[in-house]
């Protein structure tokens, strides 16, 4: 399990995240979303030990990950950019991750090298960032992590090799408990492997949970009404979302369908229509709701 507790960052003046509070179950599959300078690389960085916390700890399975190479060895974060050894070749690449992962299984290595097309015996420097991120790829999950950290992963690469990548995490997940976090801003491949997601804003989690269970709080309705009224009749629901086009509302709703369902019923609408929402959707709802690129 991975804790976060009370968990301060800040880089020179700016402050990051403020008392973070998070909880990362062993096995799970978390994607970590948020606006641009949230603070989720930061996170990420801060599990994997290249950061220390300024206030705050950072634990795995109850003990510190900064400055603790037996934890370091569990845990592999692959960063936006991954570093390789000037003029370096993946083959190459492999036998300096094996001097720190004793973990590294060459099985898993051979199999991902006939999944994923790279040139094996060409410098890494000489290709596009789609292959650099498949390499990147090979080799983390190569290493047979305890925790796998991906930032920005599926930014790069093709829609063939996002559907592999997806693959091999659901399959290494059906023979251990690999605990995965994802930081990425394309909630729709999230939520196709995720089944927890977490909200950071603010320099705060501000939502985490089961991704069920947070798409089960939100909900779109259009309602009709054959005479004029004004938005105000919507005050005894949560509306994160509002827009109206003569008589017809869209409204997006945040807490207890039932409940909501039945307040929006006693306004004695003539339409009535639950429509879908998916977690790219409530994740803008959600955003805009706090401020975040709302129209002025």
């Amino acid at each position: 399990m991975i804790s976060l507790v009370q968990v301060s960052k800040r880089f020179d003046d700016v402050h990051v995240l403020d008392a973070v509070d998070w909880t990362v179950k062993k096995g799970s599959v978390f994607g970590l979303v948020g606006p641009n300078g949230a603070g989720k690389s930061t996170i990420l960085r801060l599990i994997s030990g290249v950061l220390t916390p300024d206030a705050g700890e950072v634990l795995l399975d109850g003990t510190p990950v900064f400055d603790n190479p037996e934890n370091k060895q569990r845990i592999l974060f692959l960063a936006d950019e991954p570093f390789y050894l000037h003029q370096a070749t993946m083959d190459e690449m492999k036998e300096f991750y094996r001097i720190f992962y004793p973990s590294f299984s060459e099985a898993n290595y051979e199999q991902l090298c006939k999944n994923f097309p790279v040139a094996r015996d060409k410098k890494i420097n000489t290709f596009s960032k789609g292959m650099k991120r498949q390499v990147g790829l090979i080799l983390a999950l190569s290493l047979n992590p305890d925790v796998l950290l991906l930032d920005e992963s599926f930014d790069g690469l093709d829609p063939v090799m996002r559907l592999a990548l997806k693959r091999f995490i659901a399959k290494e997940l059906e023979t251990r408990d690999m605990t995965v976090i994802i930081s990425s801003h394309n909630l729709r491949e999230l939520e196709d492997i995720c089944d927890q997601i977490a909200l950071i804003d603010s320099r705060k989690i501000v939502m985490s949970g089961d991704v069920d269970n947070i798409k089960g709080e939100f909900h779109k309705f259009q309602v009709g009404y054959d005479t004029s009224v004004d938005a105000s009749i919507f005050n005894a629901i949560n509306v994160i979302h509002l827009e109206q086009v003569g008589n017809v509302f869209t409204i997006v709703t945040k807490g207890n369908i039932e409940a909501t369902k039945q307040a929006i019923a006693d306004s004695n609408p003539v339409l009535l229509n639950e429509l879908p929402l998916n977690l790219e959707e409530i994740f803008v709802y959600e955003m805009e709701a706090r401020g975040y690129g709302k129209s002025v």
